[in-house]
Parts: C-alpha cells; sequence; structure tokens
C-alpha cells in the first residue's frame, strides 16, 4: 500500500505522467520470481514451496479486491467511508495475527488484539497526518488509508512476535513464574522481566529497518515517491515521519497487547491459568485439514478400485477364490485360530 499514497501527487511538476503502465503480463513476469523460489525450495527440501505459491496466490487476490475496493472509496471522498475501511483493516489485521502469527493463542485473544491494533494504528494516524504530515483534511483517503496500512502491517508483526514470547515463557518457564508469585511478587511484577524481553524482541525489526534506512536500503514509500516524481528531500522527509510513526504505532501496539495477554494468563488471585493458553490449531483449520483429509482417502480409494478393475481375469479370479489366504489346520481364519 506505500505507493497507493502518491496515487494523486506522484506526477511531475509539468503536467506529464511518467509512469510505466503495467499490466498482467507484467505479473506473469514477476511470478516467475515466486517459481524459482519454489523450484529452490523443492531442490534443497525446505518444504516451503507449497507455502510460497499460496502465499502468493493470496497476494494478488488480495490486492485485486483492494484495489476495487479503494478506488470507490478514494472517489468518493466520504470520511464514513475511510472511518469504515479503516475500521476492516483492522479487523483483518486482528484475524491474521490471532490465527495465523500467533503460535498459542490465549481466551478472548481476538478482541484485544483487535482492540491493541485500534489502539496503536488510530491515534498515531490521526496525529501523524494531521500535525506531521499537514495533511487538510486528516482523513484523505489516498493518504489516511495507505499509511493506515503500513502501520497496521508493522504493528501486526510486533504484537505477533510480542505475544508469541510471552507464551513461550508461560509454556516453558510456569515454575519459575510461581516462584516470584508465591514470594509475594505481584502478577505484573512476576512476568516484568519477560515482558521487557518481549516489547524489545517486537521492536528490534523497527529499529534494524530505521538503522540501516538510507545508508544500505531505499524503503519502499521513498522509492515510490521518487518514481512518481518527487523530489528527493520530500522522500526522504516523507519517509522519516512515516518511519516514526510506525515506530510509536509498533510500541504502542504491543504493549496494549502484552498488558492484555498477561492479565488473562495471571488472574487477579496471582495464579497462573496455563488452562487459558491453547496450543492447538484454530478450529477452522482444524477443520479444513479433516475436510481435506477426508477428500484425499476417497480419491485414493477410488483409484484404488479403478486399479482393481483394470487388473487381469487371473488377478479377479485369485481374489475370488481365496487364494491369498493362508489356512492352518483347516481354519478360515487368517491367524490360524
Amino acid at each position: 500500500m506505500e505507493y497507493a499514497y502518491f496515487i494523486k501527487n506522484a506526477v511531475p511538476d509539468d503536467g506529464t505522467d511518467t509512469g510505466t503502465v503495467l499490466t498482467w503480463r507484467n505479473v506473469a513476469i514477476g511470478f516467475l520470481f515466486i517459481i524459482f523460489d519454489a523450484v529452490l525450495s523443492t531442490i534443497m527440501g525446505l518444504k516451503i514451496g507449497r507455502n510460497l505459491i499460496i502465499a502468493a496466490c493470496r497476494c494478488i487476490l488480495q490486492l485485486c479486491v483492494m484495489s476495487l475496493i479503494l478506488d470507490k472509496v478514494f472517489a468518493s471522498n466520504n470520511p464514513f467511508a475511510v472511518a469504515a475501511i479503516a475500521l476492516l483493516l483492522n479487523i483483518l489485521g486482528a484475524i491474521e495475527t490471532t490465527f495465523n502469527k500467533a503460535k498459542r493463542r490465549f481466551t478472548n485473544m481476538f478482541p484485544c488484539v483487535l482492540i491493541s491494533l485500534l489502539c496503536g494504528s488510530i491515534p498515531i494516524s490521526v496525529i501523524g497526518q494531521k500535525y506531521a504530515l499537514e495533511q487538510h483534511p486528516f482523513w484523505k483517503p489516498e493518504q489516511f488509508i495507505p499509511v493506515l496500512g503500513m502501520l497496521l502491517g508493522n504493528g501486526i508483526s510486533a504484537i505477533g512476535i510480542a505475544i508469541n514470547s510471552v507464551t513461550t515463557e508461560f509454556t516453558n518457564n510456569r515454575d519459575r513464574i510461581e516462584t516470584y508469585l508465591a514470594f509475594g511478587a505481584g502478577r505484573f511484577e512476576a512476568v516484568r522481566p519477560m515482558a521487557i524481553d518481549a516489547l524489545a524482541s517486537a521492536l528490534l525489526p523497527t529499529i534494524n529497518q530505521m538503522s540501516v534506512i538510507g545508508l544500505i536500503s531505499i524503503p519502499g514509500m521513498m522509492t515510490g515517491a521518487i518514481i512518481g516524481g518527487k523530489s528527493v528531500e520530500q522522500a526522504a522527509m516523507l519517509q522519516m515521519i512515516v518511519m516514526f510513526m510506525i515506530s510509536a504505532s509498533s510500541a504502542l501496539a504491543a504493549i496494549v497487547a502484552l498488558w492484555f495477554a498477561l492479565r488473562t494468563l495471571i488472574d487477579e488471585r496471582d495464579r497462573v491459568r496455563q488452562d487459558r493458553l491453547d496450543s492447538r490449531k484454530p478450529a477452522f483449520y482444524r477443520w479444513r485439514d479433516r475436510t481435506i483429509q477426508r477428500v484425499w482417502n476417497w480419491f485414493t480409494s477410488l483409484r484404488c478400485c479403478g486399479g482393481r478393475k483394470g487388473g487381469t481375469e487371473e488377478e479377479r479370479r485369485g481374489l475370488l477364490s481365496g487364494d491369498n489366504v493362508v489356512v492352518h489346520g483347516g481354519s478360515s481364519d487368517p491367524n490360524g485360530r
């Protein structure tokens, strides 16, 4: 969504649009890089080729749907439409975090993650757009929605890392937490060290990104601005502001998510509630796997039956006559009993 920021602002001052018009042929050429990765995965035995193909297909489908929706929202220039899209993006982000990013889930995790994303993305987006980027109105869809999408993308990663770190500690080091509680520590005091480590891990990708940005890598938003005709100086300033917004949004979202997680896993009576932690796959994915397995078994049985029908007359006669059953002591029991 980074390049969408420049849909209306990426035209040079002389009014001419120098951008290349991309077609599905260009997308097909780009898809060859995914095929290359899948082939490498197969050769090296990484077993991620299938996941790469599925992720790439999801990327194509999701971006096509989003482009159709955003075209209408941009054209409407309606604040209520912008608010609806913002809420939808937060809900989808909460679903992705809860059911795909988290290795273990705690009770009522979905609403907790949704509130965390809303707390991290909406205030930072509004303040950043209105004061740092000086957009008037701040909800201008072609600028507000892409920046919000970037904040949510990084917020999802931060929450996922933080939650996974904490739930892993609760699973592997439960005895240590209970020891702290037994010696009189409060529930947040007992988990303070692991919460600090989880938050530091969650913010590390953003810190690393800011450390190398401009020196080693040129980020997507700045690249889009330069390609679109903006001056390098303006593109750099825009990228600085957005990175600072991402840092604040990720930190706020991770802190709120950690507070919910720790409050759930240690109750008000200072008891570790590991029964509220679920490491199983989500119910939908378990149902999906069972359904796929049933379909595969049915298909395999049909193929086996088809192979028997195609056998020779001697093979079918042997099966019908029971020649493959070993008889001991006149008994028809294959085990000789």
